[in-house]
């Protein structure tokens, strides 16, 4: 299975990564703008791999001027939906459709483990404006909640995955494995929760490409287990998840 097909694999499940994903805190997007010294307001973003817009709609609630790049032909047919008013056109972060120094800030939401970061970083520079920054994020896992550790190390066994460290890299590691080693970067962890029905956690857990390669057939026993187990830690069938945002920025040399 290779990175551009699980990549893509989210383009059977639009709808439901729509409805289910967590969105972003707002203390993230004061982080950027910390670091860029400025608002948001009328800053030109590109929101790349931006998916059905969960990111793109809380950059314009902000007040930038968002354009959004989506490979997926599904995805971009819900973020049409979402976000009528956006333009999306299609692309990739490897090979960007946008002109060089064109947006004052880049982001990939959830989106850059898909790139090859030797194009990627390259072509981020490319369109980025002198003064610009590269800023890329995504919801972790809170290991330290015994449920969630659990939860994820029988999602890991079910897929055929290997179970992740409960011990985060620290910045230099965290700098070195996204590819942005030499330039000036500031990371941010960010931790924040959200309540939502028995119903959406298992419906975001599924939304993941480990998932979705697999079919729904071969996640039907799983998912019935997974239901059981919850309605015992969560009688009320509300699960509180628990998230860490794990923020990189980077300015344009």
């Amino acid at each position: 299975m290779t990175a551009s097909s699980r990549a893509l694999s989210f383009n059977s499940a639009a709808v439901q990564y729509e409805a289910s994903r967590p969105s972003y805190p707002p203390a993230l997007f004061d982080a950027v703008e910390e670091f860029m010294s400025r608002s948001l307001v009328g800053v030109r973003v590109a929101d790349i791999g931006a998916g059905t817009g969960i990111a793109t709609r809380l950059l314009r609630e902000r007040g930038a001027d968002v354009i959004a790049v989506e490979p997926g032909d599904a995805m971009a047919v819900e973020f049409h939906r979402v976000l009528p008013d956006v333009p999306v056109v299609r692309g990739d972060g490897n090979a960007l459709p946008l002109a060089d120094s064109s947006r004052d800030l880049i982001t990939y939401a959830q989106s850059w483990q898909w790139t090859d970061t030797s194009r990627s970083v390259p072509e981020a520079l490319r369109v980025l404006c002198s003064g610009g920054a590269l800023a890329i994020w995504w919801n972790t896992t809170a290991f330290d909640v015994p449920w969630i550790r659990a939860q994820h190390e029988r999602i890991a066994h079910h897929c055929g995955v290997p179970v992740r460290s409960a011990v985060r890299p620290d910045d230099s590691e965290a700098i070195r494995l996204a590819g942005l080693s030499g330039l000036r970067v500031t990371r941010r962890q960010i931790r924040w929760q959200r309540k939502v029905s028995l119903d959406t956690h298992l419906a975001n857990i599924t939304s993941r490409s480990a998932f979705l390669v697999l079919g729904q057939a071969a996640n039907r026993a799983f998912l019935a287990e997974e239901r059981k187990l919850l309605k015992e830690a969560f009688p009320a069938e509300v699960v509180e998840e628990i998230y860490v945002v794990d923020l990189l920025v980077a300015a344009r040399p």
